[in-house]
């Protein structure tokens, strides 16, 4: 038993912003908390010089947490060809909702599109799993 497996994994800050997909659209329609829709849903996309910087894995986990909620999702490397280091994507579901604030600033709608968390190595956790 090593002494590292005590320390935490660094955390880093996050900005996240939602957005819908078609394919995770019609994944939840055909397979409503299935296999795709957990695989199409369950993730960040990253830019890939924060995955590194992290010292995270593409196709790997990352805890995302802030004072909402915590979940572990897989990591993606994004497309985008321009860098966006600092933002991550996530689609709009159960996971990137655990993370948005209840506290709407009386405006009656809550912030989907700047989440603020903290991202890190999930090390050996599961993707967290939903009732859906």
């Amino acid at each position: 038993m090593g002494f590292g497996q005590f320390l935490a994994a660094p955390e880093y800050d996050i900005k996240i912003v939602t957005h819908r997909d078609i394919f995770q659209n019609t994944a939840l329609e055909s397979s409503r908390g299935g296999e795709e829709y957990i695989n199409r849903s369950a993730i960040i996309k990253l830019d890939g010089n924060d995955i590194n910087k992290m010292g995270l894995k593409a196709k790997g986990r990352a805890v995302l947490k802030n004072s909402s909620g915590r979940v572990v999702v897989t990591v993606e490397q994004s497309e985008y060809e321009e860098s966006h280091e600092g933002i991550g994507y996530m689609t709009n579901s159960p996971w990137s909702n655990a993370l948005v604030s209840a506290d709407t600033n009386g405006t009656g709608v809550p912030k989907f599109k700047m989440i603020t968390a903290t991202v890190s190595d999930a090390k050996d956790e599961k993707v967290t799993s939903f009732d859906i």
